[in-house]
């Protein structure tokens, strides 16, 4: 094991509620009925240019996409400072696992300059060798994009790699990418979903990692 690849929001940090209160203002000032947490919350691991097309079900035409996406990022920078916050112990596990000459990235359904941001805001950035947004991969999760532009970006072999995420989409990821998945029990999608994957093990709570990464 030479590198671990973690998902963001929902992994890292508890992001939830700010997704959730910026989408349902973006919807509501543009008029779009407004989805529910269920619905919000299934969606949280991949990029709102896909999930937002699902929610209001590819009815709105390019202008009023991108109103609703801008709206979204507005409210969003709006609700990030008081709302985000990183998990207890993330930043200890991450710590420990460079400690250990073990490699940590992050790629995140975010685009790269907000995702960076809130690794900044938590302090988080200093402990991970490189982060990808959406931005940067041209096919979203659960295509492994992302890990495979690590991969190649790190010169790394894809078998001593592992992926962490609270999704299924991650799960999915890093399965499609040929690596070892952990699925975590603290974000968006239930232990049900997250195991119904398959993932290589599962995290109940943030320590768990100290145990699955042997540190």
């Amino acid at each position: 094991m030479k590198a671990i690849i973690f998902d963001f929001d929902g992994t890292l940090a508890d992001s939830g509620e700010c997704g959730l209160l910026a989408t349902q203002k973006a919807f509501e000032e543009c008029n779009l009925p407004i989805p529910t947490k269920e619905i919000v919350d299934y969606y949280m691991g991949i990029p709102i240019e896909q999930s937002f097309h699902e929610m209001t079900n590819h009815t709105l035409n390019d202008e009023s996409f991108s109103e609703l996406l801008q709206r979204f990022r507005q409210a969003y920078k709006t609700f990030e400072e008081q709302t985000i916050t990183a998990f207890p112990q993330i930043d200890e596990v991450l710590k420990t696992l460079g400690k250990n000459g073990i490699m940590t990235f992050v790629v995140s359904s975010k685009k790269t300059d907000v995702l960076y941001r809130n690794l900044q805001k938590l302090q988080l950035d200093q402990h991970l060798t490189d982060w990808i947004g959406s931005d940067q991969v041209e096919h979203y999760k659960p295509h492994p994009d992302g890990i495979l532009k690590i991969v190649e970006r790190y010169s790394l072999d894809v078998n001593d790699c592992v992926m962490v995420g609270d999704a299924i989409f991650d799960i999915q990821m890093g399965k499609s990418a040929g690596c070892k998945t952990v699925a975590v029990n603290w974000g968006s999608h239930s232990k049900d979903q997250l195991l119904n994957e398959e993932p290589s093990y599962f995290a109940n709570e943030v320590s768990d990692l100290f145990r699955i990464f042997n540190l």
